[in-house]
């Protein structure tokens, strides 16, 4: 199954149309879905597994799984992309915890290797797989966070409803992953403004 970038003219009232039919066993409707969004959900799946492409694509199939499973859960108050993308995240952060169960410990940040300095926000192609790889080496709790919050734009009350961690835990592990991600572009320390979300 090809998938393509989410269709903009894809209108709010389409894609309500087309949970409804999914609702009802239309499968075919459930796959316009998939194809609109399963690009977005891979992306964010591969940012919080730490870009093992294989275990991201067990978890975006497992997220439309469930999905599929609990569209009658789907009140229709937001848009579907941002219930799935929210159910994506929450199966994604899932998965770590079992894995960390098993596992007993988080990935070292000791672990990452040496990166090239960041200029500006124009970020060119090799500085984007060093930054990328920075981030994947980040411990799981610190890679979760960042991805969430300066990635994917949620809040950190959203961060902790999602992770179980408590706000301030969340606002630590930010700034945790923002300074590790410094050391690993080989950038200097950077004060951040404090977040106020």
């Amino acid at each position: 199954m090809t998938v393509q970038p989410m269709d903009m003219a894809m209108e709010r009232d389409e894609e309500s149309r087309l949970v409804d039919c999914a609702r009802a066993g239309d499968q075919a409707a459930f796959e316009r879905l998939y194809r609109a969004h399963a690009g977005r959900i891979h992306a964010l799946c591969w940012r919080l597994c730490g870009h093992d492409t294989a275990l991201a694509e067990d978890l975006v199939q497992e997220s439309f799984v469930r999905a599929w499973n609990k569209l009658d859960l789907f009140e229709g108050k937001s848009a579907f992309g941002t219930w799935m993308h929210r159910l994506a995240a929450n199966v994604a952060l899932s998965d770590r915890r079992i894995r960390l169960r098993r596992v007993g410990h988080e990935t070292p940040a000791d672990e990452m290797t040496e990166r090239t300095a960041m200029g500006d926000r124009d970020v060119s192609a090799p500085l984007r797989a060093d930054l990328e790889q920075a981030i994947a080496a980040l411990p799981e709790r610190a890679r979760s966070v960042l991805v969430l919050y300066d990635v994917e734009g949620y809040r950190h009350q959203e961060i902790a409803e999602m992770t179980g961690m408590a706000v301030g835990s969340s606002k630590a592990q930010l700034h945790r992953a923002r300074n590790l991600v410094r050391q690993a572009l080989g950038l200097p320390d950077g004060e951040e403004s404090p977040n106020t979300d």
